[in-house]
């Protein structure tokens, strides 16, 4: 996000502090979205990203740092903008729907301060943008999982935000439904030319939903960019591990290369002491020659064939994946071979 002007910034973070007594849920975070684009933060249980929502929203406030949307500070620096008056929509993990009201009034409760004709056009716009007119006069009691997912989405928009905010949105959803109604939404934010931050744990959707991804661990920014560049070239083992399993190879440095079980492989430019080797189970394969391997289990997973093979020198069995599949059975000794160019080596941290 280098370069970019406060003209084109929604929200900037920078240097966003959180603490709770002695443990800081956000310790010196700093992202800066672009306008229309989907940020998804991403990382394990209490790493910080839903509180770091909350604070972009106004309901949890700093204790050091600075949010600006749209190149005006709302947080930080003796400013706090009220959440009424920012201008974002959250959409939270259980819905947070109003038993008591129809969809029709859910999707208008934040609508108040307007003209009711005026009200009452944007409530019937809104409904018919989601796609769920033929819900409106339903109860959230009444409605799906799915349905109950539309009329959130709807509530957030229904103010016409400029920044919209999304806690889980989807993991209240079979899996199935899942992927659909997340394809939906997207699709309708892109349309709205809507800038959102998504929170999700979930390694596979970040990496589907994203312009950006942000990976928190511990309340710490471990590292952003796109889904594609932290995947392919992940500047840090977690990141490696987070996103994708791995194979830990034990390695030693010597004479230029790393010394392992699988054979030697370049070391990058510069990299000193003993280097973290990690290997993508479809980094590996089988081959007529080459390093014998015991196979230990296979399994298959769809498209994909997963073999768990035992080799001289491992601890932990290796994980093969890929769409070929072996005439092998468990107690079959194979020979393998690695792609080294797809490994990913790191400084030992």
């Amino acid at each position: 996000m280098q370069g970019m002007t406060a003209a084109q910034s929604m929200l900037v973070l920078s240097g966003v502090t959180r603490r709770f007594g002695a443990v800081a849920a956000l310790d010196d975070v700093s992202l800066e979205i672009g306008m229309g684009q989907i940020l998804c933060l991403v990382g394990h249980s209490g790493c910080g990203k839903s509180t770091l929502l909350r604070t972009i929203a106004g309901i949890e406030t700093l204790d050091a740092g600075q949010i600006s949307i749209e190149g005006v500070s709302v947080s930080g620096n003796g400013v706090f903008v009220e959440p009424e008056h920012r201008r974002v929509g959250f959409m939270f993990q259980d819905y947070a729907l109003f038993p008591h009201l129809t969809v029709r009034d859910n999707v208008g409760f934040g609508l108040n301060r307007m003209a009711r004709r005026d009200r009452e056009v944007r409530i019937s716009d809104t409904l018919a943008r989601i796609g769920i007119e033929g819900l409106a006069e339903r109860y959230p009691h009444m409605l799906s999982g799915g349905e109950q997912q539309r009329v959130a989405l709807a509530r957030a928009l229904a103010p016409q935000p400029r920044l919209l905010l999304m806690d889980e949105p989807f993991s209240n959803l079979d899996r199935g439904l899942r992927d659909r109604v997340r394809q939906e939404t997207l699709s309708i934010i892109r349309d709205l030319n809507m800038t959102a931050v998504v929170v999700t744990h979930d390694p596979e959707e970040a990496l589907a939903i994203g312009d950006m991804v942000a990976l928190l661990q511990k309340g710490r920014l471990i590292e952003a960019g796109s889904g594609e560049r932290i995947y392919d070239a992940p500047w840090t083992a977690y990141a490696a591990q987070f996103f994708s399993e791995v194979n830990d190879i034990p390695a030693r440095l010597s004479n230029g290369h790393l010394e392992t079980p699988l054979g030697q492989f370049p070391v990058p430019a510069g990299m000193e002491g003993t280097p973290r080797l990690l290997l993508r189970p479809q980094s590996i394969s089988l081959a007529e020659t080459g390093i014998a391997a015991q196979v230990l289990h296979r399994a298959v997973l769809g498209e994909i064939e997963e073999l768990s093979l035992a080799v001289e020198g491992l601890k932990q069995p290796l994980m093969m994946r890929g769409t070929d599949r072996h005439d092998v059975r468990v107690g079959d000794i194979v020979h393998i071979s690695v792609n080294t160019d797809r490994a990913l080596i790191f400084p030992d941290d």
